[in-house]
């Protein structure tokens, strides 16, 4: 009995074990960690550089015909224009200009990553056994706690924000990626097959025209997951409307909060209205 209770009141090392680790990772790959980061952040100044070289109502504009070429809706189309417009009106055009840049590099380094992975699990059931309760840790463990290794690794600054807004927002694209292959009509499937088609060849003309839907369903969540954590990146370094928000709490500026997180708002429902497939 006693033996037990030793048992169990003694700690599992769990944290000095992550933390062994992530220093031994910083002893060995530190060199390579920094120079991921000035990679990731000369692509997201590129972009960012990218966009802000455009006349605000020129981007405008552009945003607008894109509205209209994807959904082929004037009222998608108004509602994106005058959207991006009170963002401008607002004062808001440079933060928002940061944060779509930070958006979409997360969500490039997120599908990037999570297609192929949703692929390779919707054809291995041993890797979706062994990756799915990976990806349902990713998805419940508190935002938060991805901020430290990322600080640690990376440092402070946008890349940090941008490594745990990836780490948040790929689960989905991941899961829905596999989900869409997975419901791929057997049908479709065999016609593929008595067509000759190879590996290949059923992949690209039958499962992903098949699975379209639920990889832009992936996309939008993505892209969702990581504005969400615009706020919370913005606590390591990230700048945009988050950097906003947090001047704003900082402050107690209950006016400035307020236009920072509308923007958030209207920025997700502009991407959302535009990505999504319904």
């Amino acid at each position: 009995m006693e033996e037990i209770m030793a048992f169990l009141t003694t700690k599992i090392p769990i944290g000095e074990a992550v933390s062994g680790m992530v220093d031994f990772l910083l002893g060995a790959f530190g060199a390579e960690f920094r120079i991921f980061s000035g990679l990731v952040e000369m692509f997201i100044d590129g972009l960012a550089q990218g966009l802000s070289a455009l006349h605000p109502l020129l981007l405008i504009t552009l945003f607008g015909i894109l509205a209209w070429f994807l959904r082929k809706s004037k009222g998608t189309a108004a509602f994106t224009v005058l959207g991006f417009l009170l963002m401008l009106n607002l004062g808001l055009w440079s933060e928002m200009i940061e944060t779509l840049a930070l958006i979409l590099t997360a969500t490039i380094f997120s599908l990037v990553i999570g297609l192929p992975v949703g692929i390779f699990n919707a054809h291995n059931r041993t890797a979706y056994l062994i990756t799915r309760p990976i990806l349902d840790f990713m998805q419940t463990i508190p935002p938060f706690v991805y901020l430290i290794p990322a600080l640690m690794f990376f440092g402070l600054g946008e890349v940090p924000g941008v490594i745990a807004t990836v780490i948040f927002a790929m689960p989905p694209a991941i899961r829905l990626t596999c989900l869409g292959i997975q419901q791929v009509p057997h049908e479709l499937k065999e016609a593929g097959k008595a067509f000759g088609c190879n590996t290949g060849q059923m992949l690209f003309k039958i499962e992903l025209p098949s699975a379209f839907p639920s990889i832009m369903m992936g996309v939008n969540q993505a892209i969702m997951m990581s504005l969400s954590m615009v706020v919370i990146a913005a606590l390591i370094g990230a700048g945009g409307l988050g950097a906003s928000v947090m001047r704003s709490l900082a402050m107690v500026d209950v006016g400035m909060g307020f236009e920072s997180g509308l923007g958030i708002v209207i920025l997700a429902m502009l991407l959302d209205r535009i990505i999504r497939t319904d």
